[in-house]
């Protein structure tokens, strides 16, 4: 499959990363959750070429991450601002920093810490089960079809086709829709 096709997959990472998965998109976001808002500070403040910079900002106003909203009237000038979707990408970002703390920060400690105001301390981002408030460890959590997956292994399964492997299962199943797709409209 190629990169351009990604958000086909049957698979809500696949489908994030077609928004957010290339390099400057996510650091744009990280600048407009520190406050920058228009195009000539993203531009200072991450060295993004001009064209990169416009492309990808476009991208995330497209998608519906951020909104354009004037600021000034001659010329039409333009803030950048994150819209709920966006907002939603906050704990991705805490998370992602979190880990490169830990992994990558060469003993050298975090280059930026959170403070939460509700309690005054200092916060590292935790995941943890909305049902019962555990932390979620990779080795205590399994992904389980969910609806639409379950469709598709179902359909698979009244064909006596071989359901695939979990790690291939979006991709098929991309495919399989794809195939429906074409089938309907003949």
């Amino acid at each position: 499959m190629k990169w351009e096709n990604i958000d086909s997959q049957v698979c809500s990472v696949a489908r994030a990363l077609s928004i957010v998965g290339e390099r400057w998109t996510l650091l744009i976001i990280r600048d407009a959750f520190k406050g920058t808002r228009r195009f000539d500070e993203f531009y200072r403040n991450l060295g993004v070429t001009r064209h990169r910079l416009s492309e990808r900002l476009a991208g995330l106003v497209e998608a519906g991450v951020m909104t354009r909203v004037p600021y000034c009237d001659r010329p039409v000038r333009y803030e950048y601002r994150l819209t709920r979707m966006g907002l939603g990408l906050y704990p991705v970002l805490m998370t992602l920093g979190h880990w490169g703390d830990a992994w990558l920060d060469k003993g050298q400690g975090p280059p930026t810490q959170y403070w939460h105001a509700g309690c005054g301390n200092l916060a590292k981002p935790v995941l943890s089960c909305s049902e019962c408030g555990d932390s979620l460890r990779p080795e205590e959590v399994s992904a389980r079809p969910g609806p639409i997956m379950q469709t598709f292994i179902e359909s698979l399964l009244e064909v006596g086709a071989t359901v695939p492997p979990e790690a291939a299962l979006p991709a098929a199943a991309a495919e399989f829709s794809a195939l429906q797709d074409n089938y309907k409209s003949e």
